[in-house]
């Protein structure tokens, strides 16, 4: 950008509950920790729009010139059928009920989530941080917390929330009744206090279980996030992420440990952020409702995953986005109406995969250069994708301006938006579904004859093409003005 201020950036901290430039503890540094999945199950696309959310404020702050390091955790024990600290461990219960190994569930759903997170395009983090690559860590900071801040009972070791200042203030306990989800333990000394080390009850079989100096068991799940995050990012360090739902349980605990650790009233992060919830209002969204919404449900319907990731750039990551098939249909014919302007754009820059357009000119064109301010203050106000995404709309739509120049400033977008704009295509959309009976190659040759026969006015033939289309499951479009000629019909 020539002549115009940089805008900082400006972060929702849910500590505070207000907008604060962020501050990076080591300047020119971005260190990021994000609460990654229980490796259970399938992750439901509920839960990919915090790894979404994550991703693109990775990709903010990349843009915005900071060295990024960003830790997700993979949560492959500990962790309760309950997010109120209550229940049985998810992973020993899906291990007990497939009759497999807990170690191979843990396995082969931690590869489905890695392939939902590339198909979703969303980046790599420096590190997958695996729980049960930490219990030693565990161990030791647990036995540092609890002369001061632990108490022991027959079920385990627990946290005494009132030895540490202002408990619960990330979820407004006071005044929200965030310690109304927490489940009551005989002998607790507050609602609040949760567990450090569940031991394993004399007629239970665990799998994963390991010695301690409060019996054979294992950590408690908000254990490990404190561990990992100090381990790889620091005791101090900038932004923790994670779902709204950790806001009200398991981020305050997190906290919690993490003031016992440091001998401070310091969170860990100077930054707290949550993504609001994606809603199903046909009740698929959570796992224990036994049928929910995943990736691959999508694809299933031919449906390309990044008309996904566009349908959360389109809403505020602290709004709450309501999932519907048409919600998600429209976001795909917005993303066919960009593939189909960026055809048009690479064509009239000559634009290769050997074509270097990794910087501006030093004097773009003036419509260039405000575009870009534009969508620096956007982005630079809490992530404004919705908004950012305008300023995309409107420079593909700019004709007058040099090809070049816009496809390289589109490039500079897309390092935000991850939408993979410069490869997007028709055909890279396409995505036929499973249970389709006919593949895109047979539906171009129909159509290719099928417009053979209009051409020699054989319309009785170009009729039994299109009803052969129609019987496999194909809408023919004729006249669709995005060009697109098919789809497959569900």
């Amino acid at each position: 950008m020539t002549d115009t201020a940089i805008p900082a950036l400006m972060l929702h901290n849910s500590l505070t509950r207000q907008l604060e430039p962020f501050q990076p503890v080591e300047a020119g540094q971005a260190k990021v920790y994000t609460c990654g999945p229980t490796v259970y199950n399938y992750q439901h696309i509920g839960n990919m729009r915090a790894f979404l959310f994550a991703d693109t404020l990775g990709r903010t702050l990349r843009f915005k010139g900071y060295d990024l390091t960003h830790i997700i955790n993979i949560t492959d024990v500990g962790h309760l059928t309950s997010d109120a600290d209550a229940g049985d461990d998810k992973m020993e219960k899906a291990a007990a009920s497939s009759g497999q190994s807990i170690w191979d569930i843990a396995r082969h759903y931690t590869e489905a989530f890695w392939h939902d997170i590339k198909r979703l395009n969303i980046t790599e983090p420096a590190k997958w941080s695996v729980a049960t690559d930490h219990i030693d860590e565990m161990l030791d900071f647990a036995k540092e917390i609890a002369p001061k801040h632990c108490y022991e009972l027959d079920s385990g070791l627990y946290f005494d929330t009132s030895s540490v200042p202002d408990y619960g203030a990330l979820a407004r306990v006071a005044t929200e009744d965030g310690e109304s989800r927490i489940a009551p333990v005989d002998g607790k000394k507050q609602q609040s206090d949760f567990a450090i080390w569940r031991k394993s009850s004399p007629e239970e079989n665990r799998q994963m279980e390991w010695d301690s100096p409060w019996g054979k068991g294992a950590p408690g799940w908000h254990l490990e996030c404190s561990v990992m995050s100090m381990k790889y990012l620091g005791q101090q360090f900038d932004i923790h992420t994670g779902g709204i739902d950790h806001r009200e349980i398991h981020h305050p605990n997190e906290i919690a440990q993490n003031q016992a650790k440091t001998c401070s009233g310091h969170s860990g992060a100077n930054i707290w952020m949550h993504n609001n919830f994606l809603v199903d209002r046909g009740g698929k969204m959570s796992k224990s409702a036994g049928e929910f919404l995943v990736l691959e449900t999508l694809v299933k319907r031919g449906i390309h995953p990044l008309a996904y990731r566009l349908m959360c750039l389109q809403a505020h990551y602290r709004s709450e986005l309501e999932f519907t098939w048409d919600n998600l249909s429209a976001a795909l014919t917005r993303l066919k109406r960009m593939a189909a302007a960026m055809e048009k754009l690479r064509d009239k820059a000559d634009y290769s995969e050997n074509t270097d357009i990794s910087a501006l000119p030093e004097h773009p064109h003036p419509k260039i250069d405000q575009a870009l301010a534009a969508f620096d203050t956007a982005i630079s106000d809490d992530l404004n994708t919705a908004k950012a995404l305008t300023i995309l709309d409107d420079i593909l739509g700019q004709k007058r301006v040099d090809a070049v120049q816009r496809l390289a400033l589109i490039a500079r977008f897309d390092t935000v938006f991850g939408l993979d704009l410069l490869a997007l295509s028709r055909i890279t959309l396409r995505i036929t579904p499973t249970e389709a009976a006919i593949t895109p190659e047979d539906i171009e040759a129909k159509l290719v004859e099928r417009k053979a026969a209009r051409a020699d006015k054989d319309f009785a033939r170009s009729d039994v093409l299109r009803d052969e289309l129609v019987a496999a499951g194909v809408e023919v479009m004729d006249g669709d003005p995005l060009g697109w000629e098919w789809a497959i019909a569900y």
